[in-house]
């Protein structure tokens, strides 16, 4: 992706960011395949390096995985599209200003783990859990799901943040795209708010 530096996130702001947002997209490349696999997938960021989920058995992924465990976890959130008349700039006729869009994404670069036995696929399971919906039920009870599963952990080797919210205009810009995002209060708009 391209990131510009003015878009740039820190680890810190970026990793900040995939903790509030721990559902994404999980590329595996694989070896001599046209295309890769992309799975949509709920995660757990267990600490600023790692990252664990499971997924079902017949998954496409794993055998992507085996062939190459270097992956990416793709994660984006919402987004405003900002018409072109809000970022005209003075003396442009509103029509002829540039349109864009604001959001957030941020893509770690990984390598994958897969775990198959039953003691580290509850480890994640357990991890999973306590941090989606304490109190629930121990998965070692369940072993139907657990014969239907695989763990995978990911060992975070790069954070690429973006974060797309015109940091490069003047305080001026800001404020007239600003004051058109809470007008609108369209879906994404809040979100873009806070970021701009």
């Amino acid at each position: 992706m391209l990131i510009h530096p003015w878009d740039a996130g820190t680890d810190e702001q970026s990793l900040a960011y995939v903790k509030d947002h721990q559902f994404g997209h999980l590329i595996a490349a694989g070896r001599g395949r046209e295309v890769p696999v992309v799975v949509p997938t709920q995660f757990l960021l267990v600490d600023e390096r790692t990252i664990v989920l499971h997924l079902a058995r017949p998954n496409p992924i794993w055998a992507a995985i085996d062939e190459n465990p270097k992956v990416v976890m793709s994660v984006a959130g919402p987004w405003a599209y900002i018409p072109g008349r809000w970022r005209a700039e003075p003396g442009v006729e509103p029509e002829l200003g540039v349109p864009t869009t604001f959001y957030s994404s941020v893509q770690l670069i990984c390598r994958a783990e897969i775990v198959k036995e039953a003691e580290g696929k509850l480890e994640i399971l357990r991890e999973q859990l306590a941090d989606l919906e304490p109190g629930q039920g121990d998965p070692a009870r369940m072993p139907r799901l657990m014969s239907g599963i695989q763990g995978i952990r990911l060992a975070i080797e790069e954070i690429r943040g973006k974060f797309k919210y015109d940091g490069h205009k003047d305080d001026a810009h800001r404020q007239r795209v600003a004051k058109g995002l809470t007008e609108r209060g369209g879906p994404g708009d809040a979100s873009a708010l806070s970021h701009l």
